[in-house]
């Protein structure tokens, strides 16, 4: 049995480095194009970058302005009340003062009752209860 080989063409060695070459420009072109593609684009992805890291500094400073500005009110608002409220001393001192007042109705009923003290604390509750009401409504 006989073989048959294809033809091959030959061509020299000067029109094959001929070949080699202007495929070596061809891929080193199309390299260029493609790095320089690459480039563009990384341009523009770092103007962009540029622009968000802006816009966010931006926006990070109105945040701390509105913050700031939320707790100088609140800082205010808690300077204007106080003093208006009445302290542990203030309701402690009015209490005694209440009692003082109201000592000689208590022992007059007292008396007049036959002297049950149960009265008399009772009196007092009712005066401390009155005079609660009376600052909680001047308040």
């Amino acid at each position: 049995m006989r073989r048959v080989y294809p033809t091959v063409e030959t061509i020299s060695l000067y029109a094959h480095l001929a070949a080699l070459q202007e495929e070596r420009t061809k891929f080193e072109r199309e390299r260029d194009r493609r790095y320089s593609d690459v480039a563009l684009e990384r341009e523009k992805a770092l103007k962009i970058k540029d622009v968000a890291d802006r816009d966010a500094l931006k926006l990070a400073r109105e945040i701390q302005t509105y913050k700031d500005e939320r707790d100088n009110r609140l800082r205010e608002q808690i300077n204007e009340e106080r003093g208006s409220y009445a302290t542990k001393n203030d309701l402690s001192a009015l209490s005694k003062e209440m009692q003082a007042t109201i000592r000689p109705l208590v022992d007059f009923v007292a008396r007049s009752r036959g002297g049950s003290a149960v009265w008399g604390q009772i009196a007092i509750g009712v005066g401390l209860l009155m005079t609660a009401v009376a600052l909680f409504l001047k308040l």
